[in-house]
């Protein structure tokens, strides 16, 4: 019969370290929550991703005492929901700054200049992929595309666009969340720190005056290229190589040799 490693370290002589735990009165509010997300499943084990941004919500990242909680909530294993937790970089695994700010260094982001928005950010922030800044303002991360690349370069600020940046721009970006600027996405609900993001994520209303009015419709550069999946644009211009002089097209109604 196998021994757990906290049996083990018994036998061993090694003091086994205490489960950590919310306090009572964290508990039974999150425990009122959680049961409030679970009744929107059929299958309680479903609620697993709303409940880990719950707990994110609560730490600010996904501990222990959060993976935890999920596991007894939901009658999961604690490796069931850490399984989860670690697939998913939406969760963080340890704490982090009020505003987490993504910049994209997927391909078209990197080409119109992501990756010198990130290194730019790097060196103004003092800090390497991951890093908080000392004031606790700012995480920084490279992140992957956000399908927005019809806006790119794209850096994002707990999940808000922030469309066609700029190093000067982005700087200017996260100096003013330091500052604790007012600091308006380009498109989509106004923004909040990283714990009330999560909250939301979780499944409870913005209350915020004004949040669920926000957000606005598709942009110009999205549009473009619906009308052109619809081909209510003109035809795609011919580019020639460079240097090269473009060759004469035959008369309309003759073909070219080619055809012949």
């Amino acid at each position: 019969m196998s021994t757990s490693s906290s049996e083990r370290g018994v036998e061993l002589g090694m003091p086994e370290l205490p489960a950590p735990g919310y306090p009572d009165d964290v508990r039974a509010r999150l425990e009122a929550d959680a049961k409030e997300v679970i009744a929107r499943y059929p299958d309680s084990r479903s609620a697993l991703l709303p409940l880990l941004h719950l707990v994110q919500a609560e730490e600010g990242h996904v501990s222990r005492t959060g993976m935890r909680f999920c596991a007894e909530a939901l009658g999961l294993t604690t490796a069931e929901v850490t399984a989860v937790a670690t697939f998913y970089s939406m969760y963080r695994r340890k704490d982090g700054g009020d505003y987490q700010v993504g910049v994209c260094t997927n391909t078209l982001c990197a080409v119109m200049g992501g990756d010198a928005i990130f290194e730019t950010l790097q060196q103004h922030l003092g800090v390497g992929n991951g890093g908080t800044t000392d004031d606790g303002k700012v995480t920084l991360e490279h992140i992957e595309c956000n399908a927005a690349c019809d806006y790119a370069p794209v850096v994002m600020v707990n999940w808000e666009f922030f469309d066609n940046q700029t190093p000067e721009s982005a700087k200017r970006l996260v100096d003013d969340l330091r500052a604790g600027a007012q600091v308006s996405p380009t498109r989509g609900a106004p923004l909040c720190t990283f714990k009330e993001t999560s909250r939301i994520l979780a499944g409870f209303p913005d209350e915020r005056p004004g949040a669920v009015e926000a957000g606005g419709g598709a942009g110009e550069a999205t549009l473009a290229g619906l009308r052109m999946a619809k081909g209510e644009t003109a035809p795609a211009r011919v580019v020639h190589p460079r240097d090269a002089a473009p060759e004469e097209e035959p008369p309309a109604g003759q073909a070219s040799e080619e055809g012949e």
